[in-house]
């Protein structure tokens, strides 16, 4: 089969609008956790989340356009022209029947839907909604919005499976390029879920922390006092192209996609398997896939939310794949950093590991305070503080409720 590698990333992040402020706080490990200002959070359990700061949809689309499309639309469009722009294609002379979009989403455009409804029903109860409901609201708009912008007319949808959807985008685009079927895809995800139903939602669950009062450290994976996940929002583009394809151009490679893998734990809608089952076999399968052994991994970015059960489950399975080599790793959840973005999060994950091998160091854990006696101390889970490290290869974990798993390779090319 072909290769397939990376050649241009985008990100809105709550660290950052773009890559190089991305990068930035992942490097100094800054938290995005802040009090919600996109609605009154006052009589909610959770009255924060990791907002993107500083968005202003005028300043990347008209103002007629900008009512029409939802915000998570918004960011992965704008993530995606990112992308585009680094990856230096010639859009011009680019063969358009051979560029394809994938793009994730776990829930679509909520802003849209919660107001219609507020709006609408529980108004004034007259059901006159907006033209635009619907196509502002269904999780594939953001495909068909990049693929119209730019003329794309290769493979085109979504993929939505909960927090494992921006990584069963990558994992599709790879597939659909090392098999031959195109030549680029535009993969990623998008989310913008802070919103009275998504925060409520989330609560209702017991999924969120309720740290109102210590904000920028709620989000605290692996430490013993975690509490649940910090809602976050954003987006992440990938261009991903074929290697032959990008060498012709003379494009910058950033690094090779070098296997992905799929399962699913068969058991719970919310719970991990108690065993690990399906996390094990995914980190496996996906070995297998790039013909690589547990000891090439350097990094693992873990799905690592801040719950209480998944952690340890997470970090358990890691122990049963990799063996002896587990100790040797570098491990981290960038979620300490940027909240849970949920069907965005295996998108802005990856791009944390491309920037891993491009810069040399492991992104860290931040929030860590207190030993939890259930995780091994030999783990180096990068508490607190970015560390220096050649990153030869990484590999990203995502884990969505409905027991969808997802594992992607990546390795220097």
């Amino acid at each position: 089969m072909k290769r397939v590698v990376v050649t241009g990333i985008g990100a809105i992040t709550p660290l950052g609008n773009n890559i190089p402020a991305f990068l930035e706080g992942l490097q100094k490990g800054v938290s995005g956790a802040n009090l919600i200002t996109l609605f009154d959070a006052s009589l909610f359990k959770t009255q924060f989340a990791c907002e993107v700061k500083n968005f202003n949809p005028e300043e990347h689309f008209d103002r007629r356009e900008a009512r029409r499309i939802d915000r998570f639309t918004q960011f992965g469009m704008v993530a995606a022209t990112e992308a585009l722009q680094d990856s230096g294609l010639d859009l011009d002379s680019v063969d358009k029947d051979r560029v394809g979009v994938i793009w994730a989403a776990g829930v679509g455009g909520m802003t849209t839907l919660e107001k219609e409804i507020e709006d609408h029903i529980l108004g004034n109860g007259i059901p006159k909604h907006n033209p635009f409901l619907i196509p502002k609201m269904i999780v594939d708009i953001v495909a068909g919005q990049i693929s119209i912008q730019y003329g794309f007319r290769g493979i085109n949808y979504a993929t939505v499976s909960a927090c494992a959807s921006s990584s069963h985008s990558l994992m599709n685009a790879f597939d659909y390029i090392r098999l031959g079927k195109a030549n680029i895809i535009v993969a990623g995800g998008s989310e913008a879920a802070i919103t009275k139903t998504g925060v409520g939602g989330f609560n209702s669950m017991k999924a969120l922390s309720e740290r109102n009062d210590d904000y920028q450290t709620a989000s605290r994976p692996y430490d013993k006092d975690r509490d649940g996940f910090v809602l976050g929002e954003g987006a992440g583009a990938l261009i991903l192209e074929e290697y032959e394809h990008a060498k012709k151009r003379g494009a910058r490679i950033y690094c090779e996609v070098a296997g992905a893998a799929a399962t699913a734990d068969a058991y719970h809608i919310t719970a991990p398997h108690p065993e690990g089952l399906g996390v094990i076999n995914v980190m496996n399968f996906a070995l297998e896939d790039a013909g690589m052994k547990p000891e090439d991994i350097d990094y693992i970015n873990t799905h690592g939310t801040s719950t209480p059960l998944g952690d340890v489950a997470e970090l358990k399975a890691i122990e049963k794949v990799f063996g002896p080599s587990a100790t040797g790793l570098n491990i981290s959840s960038t979620k300490s950093m940027t909240g849970h973005l949920l069907g965005a999060a295996g998108a802005i994950e990856a791009i944390a590991c491309v920037l891993a091998m491009q810069h040399n160091f492991v992104p860290p854990t931040i929030n860590h305070f207190t030993v939890d006696p259930e995780i091994d101390p030999k783990l180096n889970l990068t508490f607190n503080e970015a560390q220096q490290r050649k990153v030869r290869a990484a590999l990203s974990n995502t884990f969505g409720f409905g027991g969808h798993n997802a594992s992607i390779i990546f390795r220097q090319a």
